[in-house]
């Protein structure tokens, strides 16, 4: 207990967990089990007694230097939450694990899926098994014959393509690196939607770029059937002429203006191989060698076939990674909706996504009417940054949101119904919530008065700004996050909400820094939102976000601002 009588974080956190039926442990800064709970401890095949006071590391040896450790240490410097896989082989088990720090320690908890997991792994390996012995072969029999030049073309190909998921930029990228070590210059085209594109150009002389140009921007309309390129795309395979004559020349091109481009750059051996991958074709490169150079070498073909695999798959990646990403924006969009606009409240919401990686999380905000007239307001995270998160996020909206309309109880019980509802359906996931809900009786109504009511699952505290410019925290009773399935009971927070009171709800991201402690960053948010007390609604969320992101997201952040105007009586 502290001298005022509170308990302390550690007490806090004890309490917390006790009543949970899900596998946890603590762990203090020293990296001791401060706490395991009997089902936890079962499954580990140890006691309570047993683990308690105990050094991790020396108890499990085998999770050092692994995910596992680096994971809890991460979050224990960071603050960061994680969720991952792990896999005991001492006990031949497959863990979900999920991490979060609190004041009282590292809070983990674990749940075996080793059977859930069984038959995916299974198919997986194989596949991968598969996958990996054919690569291991390609790659066996290429690098083989590489010179070491050329391992290093192959390396800084793959780097160069895979760092960008803009198609185009990665072609371009292709095209300056196989020259000159392939050819004296090349063109790589793209297919999409059945019409090609000749993209990606280079030469060894940039003096001669311009005339390269100039052929390019010809040949897809002026190439013959039998050219190399059409052929090399109809049949998936390369096409080699190692001596170009003039005839030859003449007789693959049918624009005058394009054979009179091509020919002031001097070709004399031309190669094209397709570019495929997954069984896919995405495109051809083409190498062209001037007289001075001549035919092409085995050993520069075999180079070629190899870069071509490789960049066809960078192609697939960032066509991939491009389409999970609009997927992702639509899907993000979607589960953000509107907010309510009840009467005599404003209500204005923003997200902002992390500067870096996919533009879309699981954070969350949401309002909406009660039947009885009351507003409720719901602000969320989901552990992680990424599609499933903002998918998990998804089903956690609903499935509050349901709750809430249809039981109009308080908070606390709608995030203890919610809690059940994640655990009974079986959805993995940890996430912080909070709940709110604006009040006002027949009596309070006359009077023009309001009664805000919350409860929080391990979210941040809200902040209210009184119509005097004043900050409150609203402090109360923090229950443990979402996806625990936690047996105790949650406990709501009751505050007046005057008329012209301005009511924060918000995400970690708004305040938190991986450089930084909470306590600063809360402090510089009480600063900015009292600066902006008197602000129009609208404005007072964009100058949050550009006060506390002026050097960038590190994480998604949620807002939402309600402000309560006076009622006329």
């Amino acid at each position: 207990m502290t001298a005022l009588g509170v308990p302390a974080p550690s007490d806090l956190l004890v309490r917390a967990v006790h009543g949970m039926a899900r596998p946890l442990f603590v762990l203090d800064d020293t990296w001791r089990f401060s706490y395991v709970n009997p089902s936890g401890a079962a499954l580990l095949g140890r006691t309570v007694e047993e683990l308690v006071g105990r050094v991790v590391w020396a108890e499990f040896p085998e999770a050092l230097d692994t995910d596992v450790e680096r994971s809890y240490r991460h979050v224990a410097e960071t603050g960061e939450p994680a969720s991952f896989e792990a896999w005991s082989a001492p006990l031949g088990l497959l863990f979900q694990v999920g991490a979060f720090r609190t004041d009282g320690g590292l809070v983990v908890t674990y749940d075996d899926v080793t059977g859930r997991r069984q038959g995916e792994l299974a198919r997986a390996e194989a596949a991968a098994a598969r996958e990996e012995e054919a690569a291991r072969a390609a790659e066996a029999a290429a690098e083989a014959a590489l010179a070491g030049r050329h391992l290093m073309l192959l390396g800084d190909i793959s780097q160069a393509m895979t760092s960008t998921l803009d198609v185009e930029e990665a072609v371009h990228r292709f095209a300056d690196r196989v020259v000159p070590t392939l050819a004296d210059w090349c063109l790589v085209s793209v297919v999409e939607d059945g019409v090609r594109r000749d993209v990606g150009r280079a030469h060894r002389d940039p003096a001669l770029m311009p005339q390269v140009d100039r052929y390019a921007d010809q040949r897809v309309r002026s190439n013959r059937p039998n050219a190399p390129v059409p052929t090399s795309l109809r049949e998936g395979q390369p096409v080699v002429v190692q001596h170009l004559t003039d005839d030859a020349l003449a007789a693959m091109v049918g624009d005058p203006r394009a054979l009179e481009a091509v020919r002031e750059l001097r070709p004399s051996a031309v190669a094209v191989h397709p570019l495929i991958a997954r069984e896919e074709l995405f495109g051809a490169l083409t190498l062209v060698n001037g007289p001075e150079r001549g035919p092409f070498t085995d050993l520069e073909l075999r180079t070629a076939a190899v870069a071509s695999f490789r960049a066809a798959l960078a192609l697939d990646n960032a066509r991939l990674a491009g389409a999970q990403l609009r997927v992702a924006e639509r899907l993000q969009h979607s589960l953000l909706s509107d907010p309510v606009q009840p009467d005599h409240l404003e209500i204005a919401v923003r997200y902002r996504p992390a500067t870096r990686g996919i533009a879309i999380g699981g954070d969350w905000y949401d309002s909406f009417q009660q039947p009885d007239g009351d507003t409720v307001l719901v602000i969320g995270d989901v552990v992680g940054h990424d599609l499933e998160a903002a998918a998990t996020m998804g089903q956690l909206k609903t499935t509050v949101r349901a709750i809430a309309y249809d039981r109009q109880e308080r908070p606390a019980q709608v995030l203890a119904r919610a809690d059940r509802a994640v655990a009974g359906l079986g959805v993995a996931t940890l996430a912080t919530a909070l709940v709110g809900r604006i009040e006002q009786d027949e009596v309070a109504r006359a009077a023009g008065l309001r009664r805000l009511r919350w409860a929080s699952a391990g979210h941040p505290v809200p902040l209210l700004l009184q119509p005097d410019g004043t900050v409150v925290d609203l402090a109360a009773p923090v229950g443990p996050p979402l996806g625990i399935d936690w047996a105790g009971e949650r406990t709501d927070g009751v505050a007046d909400l005057l008329p012209g009171a301005t009511l924060l709800l918000f995400t970690d991201g708004l305040f938190e820094r991986r450089t930084g402690d909470l306590d600063t960053g809360r402090a510089r948010l009480r600063a900015v939102a009292a600066g902006l007390a008197g602000a129009p609604v609208q404005d007072l969320c964009d100058g949050l976000l550009v006060e506390m992101l002026a050097d960038g997201a590190e994480d998604d952040v949620a807002l939402l601002v309600v402000r309560a105007h006076p009622e006329q009586r």
